[in-house]
């Protein structure tokens, strides 16, 4: 369980819904959806509970095993596929492509995302929309304190486990986030390890600029508020 992909991505993203009414709102006006990124399908199930055609798309694949179990568990119709982000290639095309949380900020660089960039255009429909969340973890707290300090926590077969986000330093080009991971198992024993998460540094304005290089334009923002437990981020537009 404490190296289990599918549970930690739980632990740190499934409880995260701030974000959601944007993509709900961007799916009412468009679809079908493309879900680049899914993980276990916190967005793709979401929108699919409410009626939309998603298609979802991890590199991981157990992500997209657990989703798609989820999927049927729950009586609703998701697409899924892996494949990468940088160079997925697909024949059906959306009237939204959805990349949330900090998909664009781990793909490696600007090579990476301009591969992300070009792959997302080609599976636009006519009057499609890409739609791409950017964080700054040093947004709301200063470089080299601490976060907030409340862990996030799951249980699950008998297991607690809870990760707390501990850092955020800079690197060139990056941000680093070091988390603490600890899993308690049914018989008490405690195991623990240190998660580095690397995002590149992107401002909505460079990646407006690389987008257009991919032959895409601007087509608005949209924030999410920040929380106690989560910086903000902005929702860039491109069409």
């Amino acid at each position: 369980m404490r190296n289990d992909a599918v549970a930690w991505h739980d632990v740190e993203c499934a409880s995260y819904e701030v974000d959601l009414p944007i993509w709900r709102e961007l799916a009412d006006q468009r679809g079908p959806v493309l879900d680049v990124g899914c993980g276990t399908g916190r967005v793709a199930l979401d929108l699919a509970a409410r009626g939309h055609s998603v298609t979802a798309l991890d590199s991981d694949a157990k992500l997209v095993r657990e989703l798609a179990r989820r999927a049927r568990e729950r009586g609703l119709s998701v697409e899924t596929l892996t494949a990468d982000a940088r160079s997925f290639s697909l024949p059906a095309r959306f009237g939204l492509v959805a990349a949330p949380m900090q998909v664009a900020q781990l793909l490696g660089g600007p090579d990476g995302r301009a591969g992300f960039l070009a792959a997302a255009r080609t599976s636009l429909a006519p009057g499609g929309l890409l739609a791409v969340a950017l964080a700054d973890p040093f947004e709301a707290v200063p470089a080299g304190q601490a976060l907030p300090p409340l862990p996030d926590v799951r249980e699950q077969d008998g297991w607690v486990l809870s990760s707390r986000p501990l850092t955020v330093r800079a690197e060139p080009g990056a941000v680093v986030i070091e988390r603490l991971r600890q899993a308690v198992s049914p018989e008490g024993d405690l195991s623990e390890e240190l998660a580095e998460i690397r995002l590149d540094e992107l401002s909505p304005e460079t990646l407006e600029a690389e987008a257009s290089k991919a032959g895409l334009s601007p087509a608005g923002r949209r924030q999410v508020a920040e929380t106690l437990d989560h910086v903000g981020s902005t929702v860039v537009l491109l069409a």
